[in-house]
């Protein structure tokens, strides 16, 4: 029998529907459609991307979580994970996805926080002195206990209320146009969580539908020539980013700079992590700001604070035309890398796919990331052996049974990286990882994983 390609291009669109019940009943078609051999994957590889923004934050796709496994499984992925801002409403719906394919599977969540040691520097949001992007990565579930739900829904209405401001300042800016949040940027979200990125469409939408010819309107409220807007016109990824840019960026039309109070500090994020389970995660940008010029400084304030586990984005720091820039970029990520051993901190990698023409998956086999690729993939086994073991039996590397029989950061990064190297992915097999008991020590953990199947 031969698979129809209609059935699979359409199976495949409805994984993006915002109705949670297609997209469940999509997946289970797509997977009896594989198991019967009428889709073709490619063998499993070792590459991955632990860093996939889903649908329920932003994704230039428009990929919801199990998309994003279901491609993760054909490209041939070993580890796939992924990251919103602020949310963590799509880790059920992933994991559930990643056990039906056979796919070993991360979840996280990025947010901004304001670091007053360094107050002064900018870090890893351009522009902002103090502010720094950060993560949470190893999360087991959506599910939080209730002492930090409190965070958790201060961060949600924080972003909100930010939008609502944000859409304030627009509208003073763009009249005649105006933009209701409510109308016009929340329908294009599955869950009611925005970004800045939704904005612009909306924004670039709303220009269409109301002017006859919106070009020369751009062109006055971003004081940019009329033939460098039509010019722009031609190419709407490059117009988009265009408006991001001059409206909501650093010194942008509706931008407002951030002070001290406007972002939480990282104690209480870290707070949320570790009572979930997960692992606090610095972000890496690229090691040309201030604040990052000065990383064993940082690393040392956050590794002081319990960060675990430490993010690069890869493509965003070798993969450019400008030789010297390219250089400068792979320099600093050289030094980076041998930071993180030095800090003992494991890699979290991927490639955001937050803005269009981001890559699926990193390009391991570049000279460039060669020499980084055993460490990328050493990281990505420490976070799933972590991830596996604290879903089926709440022994991941902030449990009471890790605090006992691991004392120690780097005795936790030895036993999680060796329960990842050897752990296998799937409804089957986590069942079978579930049903252990009595296993006292590290070394019966393994052992036992090992006569898994």
């Amino acid at each position: 029998m031969s698979p129809d390609p209609r059935r699979i291009k359409e199976l495949e669109s409805r994984l993006d529907s915002f109705d949670a019940a297609i997209r469940s009943e999509s997946l289970e078609e797509l997977v009896e459609l594989a198991d019967s051999g009428l889709v073709d994957f490619k063998p499993t590889q070792s590459i991955l991307n632990l860093h996939c923004h889903t649908f329920y934050s932003y994704n230039a796709y428009g990929y919801s979580p199990s998309k994003l496994a279901w491609l993760g499984k054909k490209s041939g992925l070993r580890f796939m994970g992924v990251v919103d801002f602020d949310v963590l409403d799509g880790v059920d719906e992933f994991f559930r996805a990643c056990d039906l394919l056979n796919l070993r599977a991360t979840a996280g969540m990025e947010t901004r926080i304001f670091v007053p040691e360094f107050a002064q520097d900018v870090i890893s949001s351009p522009g902002e002195p103090g502010v720094c992007y950060h993560m949470g990565v190893g999360f087991s579930s959506r599910t939080l206990s209730s002492e930090v739900l409190e965070m958790a829904s201060y961060l949600r209405q924080r972003a909100d209320k930010r939008n609502r401001q944000l859409i304030e300042r627009l509208n003073f800016h763009i009249k005649p146009l105006k933009l209701d949040y409510d109308l016009d940027v929340l329908p294009m979200t599955p869950s009611g969580y925005a970004t800045e990125r939704h904005m612009v469409i909306a924004v670039q939408n709303k220009a269409k539908e109301r002017l006859h010819n919106p070009a020369p309107f751009w062109s006055e409220k971003l004081q940019l020539p009329l033939t460098e807007i039509e010019q722009l016109f031609n190419n709407e990824q490059a117009f988009l980013n265009l408006l991001r840019k001059k409206l909501f960026k650093h010194c942008g039309l509706a931008y407002q700079q951030p002070t001290a109070a406007t972002f939480p500090l990282v104690e209480p994020f870290h707070e949320l992590v570790i009572a979930s389970g997960a692992l606090p995660c610095y972000v890496w940008l690229d090691g040309t700001s201030s604040g990052e010029q000065r990383m064993a400084q940082l690393l040392t304030l956050f590794t002081g604070k319990g960060v675990a586990a430490l993010n690069i984005i890869p493509d965003r720091n070798w993969n450019f035309q400008d030789p010297q820039e390219k250089q400068l970029k792979l320099k600093n990520l050289q030094e980076l890398v041998a930071l993180a051993e030095r800090f003992n901190l494991p890699l979290n990698i991927g490639t955001e796919m937050n803005s269009y023409g981001q890559k699926f998956v990193d390009t391991f086999e570049a000279p460039e990331l060669e020499p980084f690729h055993e460490a990328f993939i050493a990281g990505a086994e420490f976070i799933y052996g972590h991830t596996l073991l604290e879903r089926t039996l709440g022994l991941g590397y902030q449990s009471q049974w890790a605090q006992k029989q691991l004392k120690m950061h780097a005795a936790k990064v030895d036993f999680y990286q060796g329960v990842g190297h050897i752990a296998k992915a799937g409804t089957k097999y986590l069942k079978s990882v579930s049903s252990l008991s009595d296993l006292q020590s590290p070394e019966q953990v393994l052992i036992a994983l090992n006569r898994i199947s």
